[in-house]
């Protein structure tokens, strides 16, 4: 099915970028059909990873297209949007978010905005979609030349989204070929007890691996023996049957 274009509203010559409107145009993208499909995916019963959460039944390829329509709506329009109770518009505040992170043309002083924003406002920041859509330009790239200190006091939270988002952010690095911190994040990450940082570690070092052996295996040497079963199988994944036959069995 073709995705549909909503441009932002206009009053006159001028977008209409709020929250508001854009909540106004999610309205209008609702399906019966994928809501079921979402409720089949997120569970979001008591304990699951959308406990909470409300779907209304909107693709994520027309909630993107619909975020970079809305690619300039002010910081702090975003930050309403990212208070709605609607998943679908939370995954549109991250969006526009990653957008404006990404894009050159963006001031150094919006994506400053952009982290404080993504940082201070984790607690809506709260699913593993939320933080892989967003994480590796707003904080990643942002902190790329900077001191990445955030990243262990990260790592070390006791939201498990916060601890996502410091191994998910280091794509940004893996990417200019700076691997230390995503084998530092996942030595952290080592002993969680939460199987979405198993998958998001292992998965990880998996991709750094892909451009240093070594560094991964020096990391499997020393943790594959007591690292999470889900966590070790993501990390070797691409290697041959031997080491991972010889890893699966430490």
């Amino acid at each position: 099915m073709a995705t549909k274009k909503i441009p932002a509203k206009k009053t006159g010559k001028t977008e209409v970028l709020t929250a508001k409107s854009f909540l106004e145009a999610l309205e209008l993208l609702v399906s019966e059909a994928e809501l079921k499909k979402i409720q089949r995916y997120f569970k979001s019963g008591e304990g699951q990873y959308g406990e909470g959460d409300l779907f209304i039944g909107v693709r994520m390829g027309e909630v993107f297209a619909l975020a970079k329509a809305y690619i300039q709506m002010p910081v702090k329009e975003i930050e309403k949007l990212l208070e709605s109770n609607i998943h679908e518009a939370r995954a549109g505040a991250v969006s526009i978010m990653d957008f404006q992170a990404r894009d050159k043309k963006t001031p150094e002083t919006r994506k400053k905005e952009l982290f404080d924003l993504y940082i201070r406002r984790h607690d809506r920041i709260n699913n593993w979609d939320l933080v892989d859509r967003s994480a590796q330009y707003v904080v990643g790239a942002y902190i790329f030349d900077k001191p990445r200190t955030i990243l262990q006091k990260l790592a070390k939270s006791k939201n498990v989204w916060e601890r996502r988002t410091a191994i998910v952010s280091t794509s940004y690095f893996i990417r200019q070929g700076e691997l230390g911190d995503t084998f530092k994040m996942a030595e952290t990450l080592v002993r969680d007890k939460h199987d979405l940082i198993h998958k998001a570690a292992g998965g990880w070092i998996r991709e750094a691996g892909k451009q240093d052996k070594q560094m991964l295996l020096a990391f499997l040497d020393k943790h594959a023996a007591t690292m999470p079963r889900t966590m070790l199988r993501y990390a070797i994944e691409h290697l041959d049957s031997k080491l991972k036959k010889q890893y699966m069995e430490k």
